[in-house]
């Protein structure tokens, strides 16, 4: 059985403004070519497939034509709902769609009904069991049978329990989960959505005990965490400079006889790169060496000791795909936490730094009746303050 795991495609998102479509649209084309070269029995896609529950018209679109794209020749295809996702709407079109071997399921209530996909080299089917995410609040009581507080770990055994009952009585199959949720010793990103406050929303790797492969979802880095048969397969595209160094890639699994996989991760090389600059605007904009930057979503990070008039359009003009710009002058860079807004705070007079806004966004600093408005706004802020 060949499976390609995939995950987080967040369709719908945009990176700091710039819309995202056109890149996952190519990194989908890219996923059902590796789906076919592999010959793979079942694509395995583990949730968050929208950014947010009422995802934009255009990204239901897309999502509708990988499901074609990715079912051509017979190819199973097996998703589930995440975090960011509308249990409700992902799957909606479930019952229709399992005739055609396509399955996105939300109800969590159906996570012990085994999606059962015969390998094409033929042999007994493998029983892919899809656990949409689990929010502790909603799903717990009824998990429980009773109105009880739970933890994240606490409900994933509960249904992993029932779908052990399932697995026990087809005791000769394979069996594979598809599940998004946040497994303790996983490295996070700053783009993923927090599940909850604190640590409770960890789920051990134990509780995954007695699948052959479990495909997880909701981390956006590629890693595993129980050898190859626990993993994440990260998002096809890097949605935050915290994954500026990720290999986005998808897992090919092969699941032999006797139910041990063997994965081989393959990057899919798209999308624009990521690129952090660091420097005086004068050398970010002037050196050679950042030439290459120029098709790059770019974070920059000035140090000149004041924030340059007009930095962005200026940085804009040698970076046209420039996503963020930070000033971090010298003396701020040892600095952190408190002490670091503190020093920002005092590095410059409050008109200054409203001076430097407003030249940053309108291209030219305050003429001299707009400085004066300035001055009279900030006085008399600062007299509201003494009340």
């Amino acid at each position: 059985m060949r499976l390609l795991h995939t995950s987080d495609w967040h369709l719908g998102r945009s990176f700091h403004g710039a819309s995202l479509l056109d890149e996952q649209a190519a990194a989908i084309e890219r996923i059902a070519a590796l789906a076919r070269e592999h010959a793979v029995d079942a694509v395995l896609i583990a949730g968050d497939l929208y950014d947010r529950a009422i995802p934009p018209a255009e990204a239901v679109d897309l999502f509708n034509k990988a499901l074609a794209q990715l079912s051509t020749g017979g190819t199973a295809v097996v998703a589930i709902a995440g975090n960011h996702d509308s249990h409700v709407r992902v799957s909606v079109y479930d019952p229709l769609l399992s005739a055609f071997g396509v399955t996105v399921r939300g109800d969590v209530g159906r996570a012990q009904e085994p999606v059962l996909v015969t390998p094409r080299a033929g042999g007994p089917p493998v029983a892919i069991y899809p656990l949409p995410y689990l929010e502790p609040a909603v799903v717990g009581p009824a998990l429980a049978g009773e109105p009880v507080r739970l933890r994240h770990e606490e409900v994933t055994r509960l249904a992993i329990e029932r779908i052990h009952a399932d697995r026990r009585a087809r005791p000769s199959l394979r069996s594979v989960l598809v599940a998004h949720t946040f497994v303790a010793g996983g490295e996070t990103s700053e783009s993923e959505r927090e599940l909850t406050i604190g640590n409770v929303d960890r789920v051990s790797v134990a509780a995954f005990d007695g699948f052959d492969y479990v495909a997880l979802g909701h981390l956006h880095g590629s890693q595993q965490l129980d050898g190859p048969r626990v993993a994440y397969s990260g998002t096809p595209l890097a949605y935050s400079f915290s994954e500026e160094q990720h290999v986005k890639s998808v897992r090919i699994v092969e699941l032999a006889a006797d139910g041990t996989p063997s994965v081989q991760v393959v990057p899919l090389g798209v999308g624009r790169r990521l690129c952090t600059l660091r420097g005086p605007i004068d050398e970010l904009c002037g050196d050679p060496r950042h030439a290459a930057a120029s098709e790059a979503r770019v974070r920059a990070i000035l140090t000149d000791d004041s924030l340059p008039l007009q930095a962005m359009a200026r940085l804009r003009a040698r970076f046209p795909h420039i996503a963020e710009l930070r000033h971090e002058p010298p003396e701020l860079t040892h600095a952190g936490g408190a002490e670091r807004h503190r020093q920002v705070r005092q590095a410059r007079s409050p008109l200054e730094l409203a001076s430097a806004f407003f030249a940053d966004q309108h291209g030219q600093p305050p003429s001299e009746p707009e400085a004066e408005l300035l001055r009279a706004a900030l006085t008399a802020a600062e007299r509201g303050g003494e009340h």
